[in-house]
């Protein structure tokens, strides 16, 4: 084997004496710059407390160091102030954003929970339920008509269930009612004589609250028997038929009435064209047969109690005792007096015909305010009512 040379050294290098063993000398102190950084942060911060803590106490100016660094370390602590306070305003600033947001959150659930709260029946749809025996009531308020909790449909329903329950000692009929459409009054009365003549052994007595005039009346006819409050009112066994005449304005207006029918009557009552004798007795006419019909309900129901007085079907209405007196009612009493001292049970089932969610949302925003009055417009004659 031969020995491996060494290449030949460069011209100016001094020559590495063969065989000498040199020694590899190190530096005592490492070079690192990140370490001599840290130190100068920490050298500035301890300088830039010596200051603040100087300035507090009044003396002022830079102490110890030189300027060029004591300097630059004072300018960095104010402006390190003004840092503090922009990140603290930023900070304070959006937790008043927050709290006004979780604000404003907490306001619109209850405005919800408000409008859930007027729209929705949380009683439902019955007061009480028993399974034992108990009087069944049907509820008819406010005006008497198509369309509405008042109507035929709904009381009817509501008489059916309520009759047909076998575990009903009794029917009460409550009213607070100022009357209506007489078609839908008849109605309801024909279908009450209808559910006596299927279930003759289960009375059926009405109670007045605050008002049974008119349409009212004509409903309680049909029961066996009328409780009022002595301060109701009771009666107004009457038709009427209401609207306007405006040719008078028209005229002063200078406003033309321009309506074109086919058949004499057919503009008959028209608000906006001169009122027509013969047209006007018919409708009086009309109104005086629908009176009748009226009377004789009342009378089929009341029979030999009515008292023989020249106003009774005048359309006078009077407080609940004097109704007493006339035979229009047959005493002072409430739904309470009626199941617990007549019917004998106490527990009181509501069969009434609840409106749902959507139809009391309409009611109560305006919408059915809104459908009444485009049925008004688009009416094109005055219907009678008994009222």
């Amino acid at each position: 084997m031969t020995e491996q040379q060494n290449p030949p050294n460069e011209p100016g290098q001094p020559q590495e004496r063969a065989g000498d063993d040199s020694k590899l000398e190190t530096a005592k102190h490492a070079e690192f710059p990140l370490e001599r950084e840290l130190q100068a942060g920490d050298d500035a911060a301890k300088r830039e407390a010596d200051e603040r803590r100087a300035r507090l106490a009044g003396k002022g100016g830079p102490v110890g160091g030189s300027s060029g660094s004591g300097g630059g370390s004072g300018s960095g602590g104010w402006e390190r102030d003004v840092l503090e306070k922009v990140l603290m305003a930023s900070l304070r600033e959006q937790r008043s954003a927050r709290r006004w947001k979780i604000f404003f959150r907490f306001l619109t659930l209850a405005i919800v929970a408000l409008i859930l709260y007027a729209v929705i029946d949380f009683k439902g749809d019955v007061l009480s339920s028993t399974s034992g025996r108990h009087t069944a009531m049907v509820t008819l308020d406010g005006e008497i008509a198509a369309g509405t909790t008042a109507s035929a449909d709904s009381i009817n329903a509501a008489l059916q269930a309520a009759f047909e329950d076998t575990s009903a000692a009794g029917v009460i009929l409550k009213i607070n009612s100022p009357g209506g459409s007489p078609v839908q009054a008849g109605i309801i009365n024909d279908e009450i004589h209808r559910l006596r003549k299927l279930y003759p052994d289960k009375p059926f007595y009405v109670v007045v609250e605050e008002i049974c005039a008119s349409g009212g009346y004509y409903v309680a006819a049909a029961a066996d028997k009328i409780y009022v409050d002595k301060a109701s009112i009771v009666g107004s066994i009457g038709v009427l038929m209401d609207g306007f005449g405006f040719t008078g304005l028209m005229d002063k207006v200078g406003v033309q009435r321009r309506l074109y029918t086919s058949g004499a009557n057919k503009g008959m009552l028209d608000p906006f064209s001169p009122e027509v004798p013969r047209q006007k007795g018919y409708a009086e006419s009309m109104l005086k047969e629908i009176h009748q019909q009226f009377i004789d309900v009342v009378k089929e129901g009341r029979g030999d109690r009515l008292k023989n007085d020249p106003e009774l079907f005048s359309g006078l209405f009077w407080s609940g005792e004097r109704a007493v007196e006339l035979g229009l009612a047959d005493g002072l009493g409430s739904a309470d007096y009626v199941a617990r001292d007549l019917f004998k049970a106490e527990d009181i089932v509501d069969y009434t015909v609840k409106e749902n969610i959507a139809e009391r949302m309409a009611k109560r925003f305006g919408a059915a305010a809104g459908s009444a009055a485009m049925k008004l417009m688009m009416m094109s004659a005055t219907v009678p009512s008994v009222r």
